[in-house]
This record gives structure tokens, sequence and C-alpha cells, in this order.
């Protein structure tokens, strides 16, 4: 396996590993320090962000590497350059890729091209490195994946739902979605994630109401209402629209007694989340973005070292 585009391109004993190699990375976060001795890994961000483009700086960083960031307007793209020319180039120099940006048709073109591996920072569709982090920072939180559940309310269909729900039916673990009508995940994602599901012992919920998700659950978790390019009138409609998922002491209440709140940052306090919960004793949301630097030096080393099988 070259590259990690989303979650469903792991098998099983992949994500353990990683999980297993991030836990290392939290210990000694300066185990590899060779790895990259030398080498450069451009980092190409065509949306802004905080915490993948540290967390992953800092992963090359430790690994021994240079870490070279790139925006659209930095490269040849915007003047019509291929994206597999691209990828050849940096083939060239390079000893990854790491890219955030819009389409995943991109990303996928871009790992076709390139002979290094190709790390998906975060697209429309998936944001493999976030669900990595999260699942990292459940089990180090409980000891343990299996037997929790993981309750999301809020947007169902967006990527880091996607994500969440491919890594947590790939753990074994339990996941109820809830979301309305019209923000639930596909068809194709619920169908992939029951199968999964199946043959792991875990489970997926889909539903409307909030309170039947979280009833139960270990971990209470949400993410932004609305994204970068939303319209005014989209904005006010999903304000709207998911008023009644705000993860608020009320929701916190229906959860198991030890339930946590997870958020993926950044947050907007007094709209998915109430600002009681994700600054509260319960809340981890701090946690997981401290651990997306040891996640994303286990993904680098992984691939760097073609220790992934890929999904079976």
């Amino acid at each position: 396996m070259k590259d990690l585009l989303r979650v469903a391109d792991l098998s099983a004993d992949d994500l353990s590993l990683l999980l297993k190699l991030a836990a290392g990375f939290q210990d000694e976060p300066a185990a590899e320090p060779g790895l990259l001795t030398g080498r450069i890994v451009p980092m190409y961000f065509a949306k802004p962000s905080t915490r993948t483009r540290l967390s992953t700086a800092a992963a090359v960083t430790r690994l021994g590497g240079t870490p070279v960031t790139v925006g659209p307007d930095e490269l040849q793209l915007r003047r019509g350059e291929t994206i597999g020319d691209t990828a050849r180039v940096m083939g060239s120099y390079a000893a990854a890729v790491v890219i955030r940006t819009f389409a995943d048709a991109d990303v996928a073109d871009l790992a076709a091209a390139a002979p290094i591996p190709v790390i998906n920072a975060l697209t429309d569709g998936h944001h493999p490195l976030q669900a990595v982090a999260d699942l990292l920072t459940i089990q180090e939180h409980f000891g343990d994946l299996r037997g929790h559940r993981i309750a999301y309310v809020g947007d169902g269909g967006n990527n880091v739902a996607r994500s969440l729900i491919e890594a947590a039916t790939l753990a074994g673990m339990d996941i109820a979605i809830a979301a309305p009508d019209g923000y639930l995940p596909t068809g194709e994602t619920i169908a992939s994630a029951e199968a999964e599901a199946r043959r792991r012992g875990g489970s997926i919920m889909v539903t409307q109401d909030p309170v039947a998700a979280v009833s139960g659950a270990s971990v209470v978790y949400t993410d932004v209402w609305l994204s970068m390019g939303d319209s005014e009138d989209e904005r006010r409609h999903r304000k709207d629209v998911l008023a009644a998922y705000q993860v608020n002491q009320y929701l916190m209440d229906r959860a198991a007694e030890d339930a946590v709140f997870m958020h993926c940052l950044p947050a907007h306090r007094g709209e998915e989340v109430a600002a009681a919960v994700i600054d509260g004793g319960r809340s981890l949301a701090f946690r997981q973005a401290a651990n997306r630097l040891p996640a994303a030096q286990a993904v680098l080393y992984a691939l760097l070292t073609d220790r992934l099988e890929g999904h079976r």
C-alpha cells in the first residue's frame, strides 16, 4: 500500500498498526530521527489549516526531514501544468507528498502518477489523518476501542463523519450518527460501514434523533456546521436545520456516565457545541488536537517503510 487517501484503504491490521505506532511516538517522539534525513516532504495546502499543517510539519521534522509548504499560487498548476506532471516532478525530489485540497479525484490523480507516497490531509470527502488521531485518543482514554460506542451528532455527511464511520467500523466499534434529513451519510457510506461492522463485530446506527444516538455512548462527537465557501443563504439554512443537534449539557447527560466529548476543531461555541461542554472536564478536543502529531508520524513512518498491506 503506497498511499493513504481514505480510511477504507486500510485493513483492520493496518489500522491497528497505525495506532500502535502512534502510541509509540507519543512515548518516544524522536524514536526514528533518521528516517527522512536529507529529504523533503512537500505539503500542498489549497485550504487554510492549523492542526493539519502544523502537525504534519512537526511529524516530518521529528522524522529528520524538511517540510516544504506550498499553495496553489506557488506551483505551476494554475498555469496549466497537469497534476500528473506535477506528481512526477515531486517524485524526483521528495520522499512523500501531503495534500489538502477540495476534490478527491485530484488526490487520486496525484497518487496515481506520483512514484512516492501521497497522504490525504483532507478533501471534501475524507479526512483520514483526523480519524487515526480520533481513535488514538479514544484508545488512550479508555484503554481499548471495542465495547465503546461513538455518537456523532450534526452534519453526518461531511468528510470528518465519513472517515470516522470508516475507522470505527474497521476497529470493531459501535457508531451512531444523528443528523437531520439532507445531512445523513450517503447510502454507499452506510452500506460499506454495515458490511465492515458485520466483519469486525461492531455496528452502525443512523437516526435523526440525537438523544437516541447518544444513549449509552462513550464518546459524543461533533464538527462545525458551516464550511468555507458556504453562501449566506446556506449558512442560515444550516443553522436553522442543525440547531436541534447542538451538543450541550442536556445531550451529554443522556450519554454514558463516563462519556467524553470530542471535536476535530475549529469549534464554533454556541453553534454545534455549547462552551460549557467543549471547555469542560469531559472534553478531549484538545487532546485530539495534540494527537494529530503522533498520528501523522505513524502514517508517514508506515508508508515510508512499506508497513501497510491495504484493505483486503
